[in-house]
């Protein structure tokens, strides 16, 4: 940590291993916002008190746990989070970017779908397409990457889940492609929260009441406002499975 002071370095340290203890034991319910919980005691300051540098370092510390493999390629792009109305075109500019995809990667993509919140009638969300890809090795970037980048899309992040795409800095944001292996658990689960959340209207309306909240606290901080989602998205994939066990439901 370049820069950093000897005392800061053992304080952002020894909170890293015990959240890393704390991770290794219970999993995914173990967020960044703990690891920030756990400097921000040190420090005498609420989480969202503690410098932005310091949480980009908290940041890239926790995600090499929670994400294995993780990888950030190129610079940081520091957008406001910023929660909006539901848009009838959200579905329309999927459509569009699906054609799109579609004819860049012919065989290359299994499925093309439109996953988070945009993805959902009625849904508050952040005015940004999500679009999910399924392929048959993630692996082999060059069957895909050369073609999403040929559709004005910049490779950002890898882990062995999937692999993250948006436009350049200098273009808005209002697209996010996320790659993944067909039949895995990153598709599957993506799948069945978005058909869970259009089939039950009040699951999706919680989800929206928290995601306000959540876009508030945390409107400088994309990676905290992401982990802070957690718990009510875990909530909502065990309401979804057991739905899908009871309706034998298929994505």
């Amino acid at each position: 940590m370049p820069g950093a002071s000897p005392q800061h370095d053992e304080v952002i340290s020894s909170a890293f291993e015990r959240w890393k203890g704390r991770h290794s034991r219970v999993g995914r319910r173990v967020t960044l916002l703990d690891l920030y919980q756990e400097v921000a005691d040190a420090r005498g300051v609420e989480p969202h008190e503690l410098a932005r540098d310091e949480r980009r370092i908290l940041s890239a510390l926790a995600f090499s746990e929670i994400w294995p493999g993780f990888e950030v390629i190129g610079g940081e792009r520091p957008d406001p989070v910023e929660i909006v109305a539901y848009d009838r075109s959200w579905p329309v500019r999927f459509e569009s970017w699906k054609e799109r995809l579609s004819e860049a990667l012919r065989a290359s993509a299994r499925r093309i779908e439109h996953v988070g919140s945009t993805a959902v009638p009625g849904l508050a969300a952040k005015p940004t397409i999500d679009i999910q890809i399924s392929v048959d090795s993630l692996e082999r970037e060059e069957d895909y990457v050369p073609s999403l980048t040929a559709c004005g899309l910049e490779l950002r992040s890898r882990d062995r889940l999937h692999r993250y795409l948006r436009p350049p800095t200098d273009r808005p944001r209002d697209v996010h492609v996320h790659v993944c292996e067909a039949g895995g658990n990153w598709e599957r689960e993506h799948l069945l929260f978005r058909d869970f959340l259009r089939a039950h209207p009040a699951a999706a309306e919680r989800y929206a009441t928290r995601k306000l909240a959540l876009a508030d606290r945390w409107s400088d901080d994309r990676p905290a406002y992401t982990e802070a989602k957690t718990a009510i998205i875990l909530e909502t994939l065990a309401a979804a499975k057991q739905w899908a066990q009871e309706t034998s439901l298929t994505s």
